[in-house]
């Protein structure tokens, strides 16, 4: 695709049109092998939709995770609700993040099912310790293919070095919010003089966006919801399927930093607080929600099940991930209106800058915790070879790792 170097992106016509049966399969494949925590996720779209499918560019790419680190909720759905909002509005944003969360949703119920049978949950040491390799070098290989896009000069990969000591360094959420809001004060610095206002491509679909009365409706009920949770109704039960939307549809708004920055207040309120658990059985739901596809979020699956069965698991999903998606679908519309203008788009050139360098600090965390073995840095180096000299498909790699892992570990 054309590179444009007042930053803008491709216009909207560039793009290939994509179904929503095509896109309802591609995030089902793609979340039936995300092992590995959200940025593992994020890479495999990545790989997918921008370097094979040349869907979207990887400033779009770029601007969605930008925009997901930014807001509540979990960051990996976040940025599939973007991309399917991109390319199919409304529609695609839902059709994306349900066909990602699907994989992992019927695994997660099925070994909850499992664990109040019988106890425990099938040990997948070896398979997993394999996924670990893999999904750096998914990581690593990403990063380097966006910057091979977008960093174009020294200051932006001072901007992408900087981060990635920082988050290294230091770590934490309130640290990723103020790497950002540097980045963009930099690039609006550095880039902003004599930047004129480019074309700046639009979704990719033909749906019509929300309206101001809808986008006004969805804040309030986005609201309401924090209002419920944090003042509910008496007379919603304990355990009801109205107390488990509110509690965790309340609790979704309120969680920023990424998964396991969400764990320490899912479990003041889930066992401390609602006593809907005890503590060894939140250490099985997040444990289920490590060894399974997708999201750790996916935890709040177990917990609803013990609550109101099959039913509760459905609710609870549904309400950990509905309101944050809902909330990025707005926003992304609204950035769609401003971005345009060349002052945004010179603050988002230094913003992408910084995200490429947070994207390599993931690998670097995730390498650290890799098995020390042969067959690791075996995988890792294979993996690598195999994503930017062969182009495989990131799908395949981390099933074949897992493979490996059970004959080889």
């Amino acid at each position: 695709m054309a590179e444009r170097t007042n930053g803008a992106t491709e216009a909207a016509g560039d793009f290939p049109p994509v179904s929503l049966p095509m896109l309802f399969w591609t995030f089902l494949r793609i979340g039936a092998t995300a092992f590995g925590g959200f940025m593992a996720l994020i890479s495999v779209v990545q790989n997918i939709c921008v370097e094979r499918r040349r869907w979207l560019s990887h400033e779009i790419m770029l601007d969605g995770i930008s925009l997901a680190t930014l807001l509540p909720g979990p960051v990996a759905v976040n940025v599939v609700t973007y991309v399917g909002y991109r390319l199919r509005g409304p529609g695609g944003a839902l059709v994306s993040a349900v066909a990602a969360i699907v994989p992992a949703f019927v695994l997660v119920v099925a070994l909850t099912m499992f664990y109040f049978r019988w106890g425990e949950v099938p040990a997948v040491g070896n398979a997993f310790a394999a996924f670990l390799p893999a999904v750096t070098a998914i990581i690593v290989s990403t990063a380097w293919n966006m910057g091979r896009k977008s960093i174009k000069g020294l200051p932006e990969l001072a901007l992408a070095v900087g981060a990635a000591a920082l988050l290294l360094g230091v770590g934490g959420f309130y640290v990723t919010l103020a790497i950002i809001t540097v980045a963009g004060g930099v690039g609006l610095a550095l880039f902003g003089r004599g930047q004129a206002a480019g074309q700046v491509a639009g979704p990719a679909h033909q749906a019509r966006p929300m309206s101001r009365v809808g986008l006004l409706l969805t804040f309030m009920l986005l609201a309401a919801l924090v209002g419920l949770f944090l003042i509910p109704l008496p007379g919603l039960g304990t355990s009801s399927g109205a107390r488990i939307v509110v509690t965790f549809g309340g609790m979704s708004l309120m969680l920023f930093g990424g998964g396991f920055v969400f764990i320490p207040l899912i479990q003041e309120i889930v066992v401390g607080n609602l006593h809907w658990v005890t503590q060894t059985e939140f250490a099985t739901a997040i444990a289920l929600g490590q060894v399974t596809p997708g999201p750790i979020l996916l935890s709040a699956a177990f917990i609803g099940y013990k609550l109101q069965g099959l039913w509760g698991a459905l609710l609870a999903t549904v309400a950990i991930f509905g309101p944050p998606a809902l909330l990025m679908v707005s926003a992304g519309q609204m950035m769609d209106r401003i971005k345009s203008t060349g002052r945004i788009q010179a603050a988002l050139r230094g913003i992408r800058a910084a995200v490429i360098g947070m994207i390599f600090s993931a690998a670097v965390v995730i390498l650290r915790t890799v098995q020390p073995h042969w067959l690791s840095a075996a995988i890792f180096v294979g993996a690598l070879v195999a994503l930017l000299r062969w182009r495989v498909d990131a799908v395949w790699i981390i099933p074949v790792a897992g493979v490996l892992g059970v004959v080889f570990y």
